[in-house]
């Protein structure tokens, strides 16, 4: 029974065609292995196995050290079994030893160009880096529609819209959030969630019917609410100057829930993590 043209043996002859030139349209792993090497058995049944399930996503090719030495010397292997990825013509990534089936999985995965919709993913979440609220909560019901309820996806959707100030749709999803990696980081905004739906109570109020400190608390949740996150946080901060568990702590916990929404790649959420802890402890 042939192999199908997914796994494939090399040589020293034909490795420039069967490696080098087909890596510039399908990622090839070279399995660098000896028949005296008992991992090497072990761990190219597994490569074998993972190729077929992935029906020529990859090209598996193998390559035996011993009958070509000047392979292993090009590549710099020294220990068996070493396994390196070629894309274009390069080694993009390898590893040496058996590894277990799921970070071979990994591994593997990492070899895939992304898909159209994570593109538009990670353009979601850049949006969502640079402040463009609206076109971020775009892009992210995009991705759900495509994906159905990706945690990933409904976290960046939930921050788009809180930034926005849509509390109740905000909160809504929250309330139903998936367990996943995300959902401590999806409860973190629930505070400020919950702020924004109490906020609507407070709208008709009079100076004279609410404290300064409660005025103060409510004026910080109205520029949050039309997206100034930042005179916003000054507000809370100065709140929390004055009472640091002000309404049973809840200031302090939108606080955090806004510097989620920031973000840890924007410079200023350091700054005011540092100031938070200065004025809590």
């Amino acid at each position: 029974m042939m192999s199908p043209d997914y796994i494939v043996d090399v040589s020293e002859a034909d490795f420039e065609y069967e490696v080098l030139a087909y890596s510039q349209n399908v990622p090839v792993v070279v399995d660098f292995w000896a028949a005296w090497c008992r991992p090497c058995r072990d761990l190219g049944a597994l490569l074998v196995r993972l190729a077929d399930e992935a029906q020529g996503r990859f090209r598996l090719a193998r390559v035996n050290v011993d009958e070509n030495p000047n392979l292993a010397l090009r590549y710099g292997v020294r220990s068996l079994p070493t396994v390196k990825a070629f894309v274009n013509g390069q080694v993009v990534a390898e590893f040496v030893g058996a590894i277990p089936e799921p970070r071979l999985r990994e591994f593997l995965e990492r070899l895939q160009p992304p898909s159209p919709t994570a593109l538009k993913l990670e353009k979601a979440e850049s949006l969502l880096t640079e402040g463009e609220w609206a076109e971020a909560e775009k892009l992210f019901r995009e991705v759900l529609d495509e994906e159905g309820e990706d945690p990933r996806a409904l976290l960046g959707l939930v921050k788009a819209l809180l930034a926005q100030g849509k509390g109740y749709e905000g909160l809504a999803i929250l309330e139903a959030f998936p367990p996943s990696r995300q959902y401590a980081q999806a409860m973190l905004l629930k505070p400020y969630a919950q702020a924004l739906v109490e906020l609507r109570q407070h709208w008709g109020l009079k100076d004279d019917e609410e404290d300064e400190l409660a005025a103060a608390y409510w004026n910080a949740i109205r520029l949050a609410s039309r997206g100034n996150i930042l005179a916003a946080l000054d507000g809370l901060l100065d709140v929390l100057r004055q009472d640091k568990r002000y309404r049973e702590d809840q200031a302090r916990q939108v606080v955090l829930s806004l510097l989620e929404i920031l973000g840890e790649e924007n410079p200023l959420t350091r700054q005011y993590r540092n100031e938070l802890a200065l004025i809590l402890f």
